[in-house]
């Protein structure tokens, strides 16, 4: 029976204006039969949109290497940091200003 065959190691460049990566807070997901389109967004305090800052396209086989890859690694988090948190949280999404004391409120 033959041995499976080490996988090849591939080599990684990636444009310096790249490299700080996009931040994003919510993805949306979208299927076909022939892809996976992932969008990754921003929402941002006050504003009733969210703009779409990258857009990835992966096939059906690729999208499932990214889960098991992504399913890996947040284990691993898991294992160091302690279980993520994902129950929905009833507050606003990202920074939100302060608020001003109300009188008779923790000043005095």
């Amino acid at each position: 029976m033959a041995q499976p065959q080490n996988p090849q190691q591939i080599q990684i460049d990636i444009d310096p204006k790249d490299a700080d990566g996009i931040y994003a807070n919510v993805a949306f997901l979208h299927q076909s039969a022939a892809e996976f389109i992932v969008d990754f967004a921003r929402i941002m305090p006050g504003a009733p949109r969210a703009k779409v800052h990258s857009r990835i396209i992966l096939t059906p086989r690729a999208a499932k290497a990214v889960l098991r890859l992504l399913e890996d690694n947040v284990k691993r988090y898991e294992s160091q940091h302690g279980e993520i948190d994902t129950a929905p949280v009833n507050q606003p999404i990202g920074f939100q200003p302060a608020q001003p004391s109300q009188p008779g409120q923790g000043e005095g």
